[in-house]
C-alpha cells in the first residue's frame, strides 16, 4: 500500500511567502488609500533612478535599494513615521520592509505585487518626470 503524503507537507510555503507573511501587504487601491489617510505618510520608491524617473507615485521620495549610500539613507529617516514602500515587482520592497521593521520601524506598508501588477490602474496615478 502506497503511503499518504500529509496535508501539511504538501502546502509548504516558500521562504519568500513566509517572509511576505510578515509584512503589512497591500493592494495598489488600498496602498494610495491608506496613505491618503495617514498624517505625513512618507511613500518609499526603492528602484534605481533610471526607473523612479520613468514615472512614479505621487511625493515619493527615491531611495535606490541597489545604491551605496542606501543603508545610510535609511537611518535617517525617522522612525516614527508611517511608510509606504513599493518597487516594480514587490522583491526590493519586501526586503526593505523588513529590514525597516528588524531596525525599530513600526508602521511599514508594502505594495504587494509591486508597480507592474497594476498596468491599468498605473496611468491614472504615476507621475512622469
Amino acid at each position: 500500500m502506497k503511503a499518504k503524503t500529509p496535508v501539511a507537507a504538501s502546502c509548504t510555503l516558500s521562504r519568500w511567502q513566509l517572509i511576505k507573511r510578515q509584512l503589512r501587504n497591500l493592494h495598489l487601491y488600498d496602498f494610495l488609500e491608506k496613505a491618503a489617510h495617514v498624517e505625513k505618510p512618507i511613500l518609499l520608491d526603492v528602484r534605481t533612478p533610471e526607473e523612479y524617473a520613468q514615472g512614479h507615485l505621487p511625493e515619493a521620495i527615491n531611495l535606490d535599494y541597489l545604491g551605496a549610500d542606501f543603508i545610510d539613507s535609511l537611518e535617517k529617516l525617522p522612525k516614527d513615521a508611517t511608510y509606504f514602500v513599493y518597487c516594480r515587482s514587490c522583491r526590493r520592497s519586501t526586503r526593505v520592509c523588513v529590514n525597516l521593521l528588524h531596525t525599530g520601524f513600526s508602521e511599514v506598508f508594502n505594495l504587494d505585487g509591486g508597480l507592474c501588477s497594476y498596468p491599468d490602474m498605473l496611468t491614472k496615478v504615476i507621475i512622469s518626470t
